[in-house]
């Protein structure tokens, strides 16, 4: 926008040209010298009013022009951020409807785990008593231990304080712990059970191939027998062999070659566990 360049300077010089010219006239057509000089006070008194009055309109002018000049500047600048509001608002259109499939998304995701709950549960019922009954018929090795964590498994499932996910876990972990049985060799001591009695042994376990048990003076050890689902004492030479079975169980000595009474085979090679 071009503003007005005229001053006050400008003006009042304009006005004095007026004014002289008709001062010139006034004093022409003047009959005598008296009435003259008055006619020129009149003329000049009027002269400065109209110049004082020009000043003002020009001074108005000019704020008025700045004041136009700052409207326009604000115009543009809301101009400017109405644009911006725009293209924010249309990214945030982009990001709602996104975040809205995202959420029609994790409610079909959190119908499917109600359905899979529903499902997994009688699974996970199932499994712990398959375990159970494992346990029931699977070589009496570390039973106490593995009893209990199944008695584990089945107040865990009766938690409402534990997700599902965590009680699949548990469960998962429980079978891979059996599942690690049957690679690994173990020697440990505990209680041998004889009806009412009990007494503290040496046990040596070869994954479930071999579980025999030796008293703490070493004069006494017998093999479980899964066929007669009892333990059978070990011959003299048999029992020659299980002091240092049970220190390459304990890794206290390099692996090697010990005979054992297996059923199917005469000759096993203990080595240590993983």
């Amino acid at each position: 926008m071009r503003r007005n360049t005229w001053g006050p300077d400008r003006s009042a010089k304009r006005a004095l040209l007026g004014s002289a010219a008709a001062l010139c006239a006034a004093l022409a057509l003047a009959p005598g010298g008296g009435s003259a000089q008055e006619d020129l006070d009149a003329e000049l008194d009027r002269i400065t009013k109209q110049n004082k009055a020009a000043a003002a309109s020009q001074v108005a002018i000019q704020k008025l022009s700045s004041e136009t000049s700052d409207l326009l500047d604000q115009y543009r600048n809301t101009q400017k951020r109405i644009e911006a509001l725009n293209i924010y608002n249309a990214q945030l259109g982009t990001l709602l409807a996104s975040q809205q499939g995202e959420l029609d998304s994790l409610r079909e995701q959190i119908d499917g785990i109600t359905v899979v709950g529903r499902q997994i549960t009688p699974l996970m019922l199932r499994m712990i008593d398959s375990l159970e009954n494992f346990v029931g018929l699977d070589v009496p090795f570390l039973l106490e231990e593995r009893e209990k964590r199944v008695k584990t498994l089945r107040e865990l499932m009766g938690r409402a304080d534990v997700e599902d996910s965590e009680k699949f876990r548990r469960l998962m972990e429980a079978y891979q712990i059996e599942n690690e049985y049957g690679r690994t060799i173990e020697a440990y001591r505990g209680e041998l059970r004889e009806g009412q009695k009990k007494r503290t042994v040496d046990y040596l376990r070869i994954g479930r191939i071999v579980l025999i048990y030796v008293t703490l003076d070493g004069k006494e050890a017998a093999r479980w027998d899964k066929a007669s689902k009892g333990w059978k004492p070990l011959s003299r030479e048999e029992m020659a062999s299980m002091p240092s079975a049970l220190r390459i169980a304990r890794k206290q000595e390099a692996p090697s070659l010990i005979r054992l009474p297996v059923a199917g085979a005469e000759l096993v090679k203990a080595e240590t566990a993983k």
